[in-house]
């Protein structure tokens, strides 16, 4: 953008914060989507929204000639550099950001946001947040999850409510269905993540990385402390805290053992007294 043009807009109050559609205003011209003479029209805020407005309503229009099908077009904001595949609907209050690709029969949204990344055919994706990362075909993906940058689900993945993923590969036909961290990890095929697993990959200076090996089952509420290896077919029990290797086939527990003390609340007297009428 010339000088001029720049010193033009900071005069009606348009900043690098304001963009068009997703993207800055220097992308767009220099895909010639806008020009610098129109921006030199410009005369107040409201005319920078207006022409915002056109662009996005050029962008979901090529979209719909080219088979998209989006709800709610109004509420929807995708960029003019995404690509989208016939058959695939684009639900109400979604942002669909730079370079993203989408294929065909995919179902995306509601208030979803995808940035930069690559989701193949069929895939669903339902109130998530996804950056810099890839879907391949048939994954199902949400709600409220997070996939942050460097991930790669395999095709048919399952990924449940509340789950994240962060810089890793999960393959093909595992399941992470709800309450999940999965970060710095290397995934193998069919593993199933029970209810609130954790990847613990952090010990406050350097980041390691969990290797699952394929039809591993994690047990609710495992912690994985990296580094570690769980191997073919290995499996957690609940509630444990895993710090060394699991070799193929075999249980890993790492618990404390149970104990029942006999008559203690009895003796300690904490049973709750029963409410006044």
């Amino acid at each position: 953008m010339m000088k001029k043009t720049k010193n033009h807009l900071a005069s009606i109050g348009i900043t690098e914060r304001d963009t068009v559609c997703g993207e800055s205003i220097d992308a767009l011209i220099e895909a010639e989507l806008i020009t610098e003479s129109l921006l030199g029209e410009l005369v107040s805020r409201v005319d920078f929204y207006d022409l915002t407005d056109a662009v996005k309503q050029v962008v979901i229009e090529d979209l719909i000639e080219a088979g998209v099908i989006i709800r709610c077009p109004e509420s929807v904001t995708i960029s003019p550099f995404v690509k989208i595949g016939e058959g695939t609907i684009i639900r109400a209050s979604c942002e669909i950001r730079r370079n993203t690709v989408i294929g065909k029969n995919c179902d995306i949204g509601p208030c979803s946001v995808i940035e930069n990344s690559r989701i193949g055919d069929d895939c669903i994706v339902n109130a998530t947040q996804i950056y810099d990362s890839t879907l391949d075909a048939n994954v199902k993906i949400g709600p409220f999850c997070h996939v942050r940058p460097n991930s790669h689900l395999c095709s048919g993945v399952k990924i449940g409510d509340f789950v994240e993923v962060k810089n890793s590969t999960v393959g093909c036909d595992s399941h992470a269905s709800h309450l999940t961290y999965i970060g710095d990890s290397d995934v193998g095929e069919r593993v199933n993540f029970g209810c609130g697993v954790v990847t613990v990959n952090y010990d406050g200076i350097n980041k390691h990385r969990c290797v699952i090996g394929n039809d591993a089952f994690i047990g609710c509420n495992t912690n994985l402390v990296a580094p570690v290896t769980l191997e073919d077919g290995a499996y957690t029990a609940a509630g444990s805290t895993i710090t060394d290797n699991v070799p193929a086939d075999a249980l890993a527990i790492a618990r404390a053992r149970q104990t029942n003390i006999e008559g203690w609340n009895a003796k300690h007297k904490l049973t709750p007294k029963k409410p006044r009428n």
